[in-house]
């Protein structure tokens, strides 16, 4: 399989290094705005040619992967259908899938069913293709969202890809995709991002840093992130993620009271029940754990 790989970062690479590792790539031409990313993917050896164009980079792939920040994704589709051979299957790696689907159905047109939309659950604290690991998506989620009109042949390509990797497959709804990933993702990096400005922008915030602990660290890891693609993030799947923040904001709202009122019985009820759910709890972690 030729694999055209748009967007040379560490999913990207990593999805490269990955199905190359297992035999379902033969060869891979990267393709990125910043044209030193795909070069450096080069040179580290992911990628056996880097394209100037999009048009280049596309013109005899079977498999098409856009692997950008879910904002650039619609103008790439537009160039697909321009430029893609109408037989080569087009995934996505984007952590929204509600907009990227209605973008793909308004680019497309009849070869929308070569579209399978998808989302694996990895990624890594450091963002860039020098962190590129083909182990990176072992024992992960991969979630696809086929649609009705998506050609079975296609799903069966990128899913059987997938596996390949190691990745464990399910399938949803684009809907219960973007709701559930607004609760579990989405919400937590808004969260760790506000609280490290909201720290980090007081008087005294280099000195509260400064004696910062390992809860600090924990919540606030995922605030490394790359923030123009969680910008993206967020606005793609506004509608979801909205919601969930709302139901937030009662959350605190409840906290604040009991915390004002010195209600130790509403407060250790609430701590219980959450402990009592996350000691049940198992997730696959990493050292470079990082869901996207």
């Amino acid at each position: 399989m030729k694999l055209a790989l748009l967007g040379c970062g560490l999913l990207g690479g990593s999805l490269a290094a990955a199905w190359r590792q297992s035999g379902r790539a033969a060869h891979v031409t990267g393709f990125d705005v910043v044209p030193q990313r795909a070069h450096r993917a080069l040179e580290l050896g992911i990628i056996e040619r880097a394209a100037p164009t999009v048009a280049d980079a596309v013109a005899d792939a079977d498999c098409i992967v856009l692997a950008t920040p879910v904002g650039s994704m619609g103008s790439l589709l537009s160039e697909l259908q321009r430029h893609a051979r109408n037989e080569a299957v087009i995934t996505d790696v984007g952590s929204t899938k509600v907009e990227v689907i209605a973008q793909a159905q308004a680019a497309l047109g009849d070869t929308f069913g070569r579209f399978v939309p998808a989302h694996p659950i990895a990624g890594g604290a450091l963002p860039g293709i020098e962190h590129a690991s083909a182990d990176l998506f072992r024992g992960c989620w991969v979630i696809t969202t086929p649609q009705p009109q998506t050609h079975a042949d296609a799903v069966g390509l990128v899913e059987t890809n997938w596996a390949a990797c190691g990745a464990n497959i399910e399938r949803m709804s684009a809907h219960e995709h973007d709701r559930i990933f607004a609760a579990v993702s989405h919400l937590p990096h808004l969260l760790a991002f506000a609280l490290v400005h909201l720290v980090a922008s007081q008087p005294d915030g280099e000195r509260k840093l400064r004696f910062a602990g390992a809860g600090f660290r924990d919540f606030t890891r995922i605030a490394a992130s790359d923030p123009v693609m969680w910008r993206d993030i967020a606005l793609a799947n506004r509608g979801a993620l909205s919601l969930e923040l709302a139901q937030f904001r009662t959350q605190l709202e409840e906290l604040q009271r009991a915390v004002d009122a010195a209600d130790a019985v509403a407060l250790e009820r609430l701590f219980a029940q959450a402990s009592q759910v996350r000691r049940a709890q198992t997730f696959r972690a990493t050292s470079n754990d990082h869901d996207v």
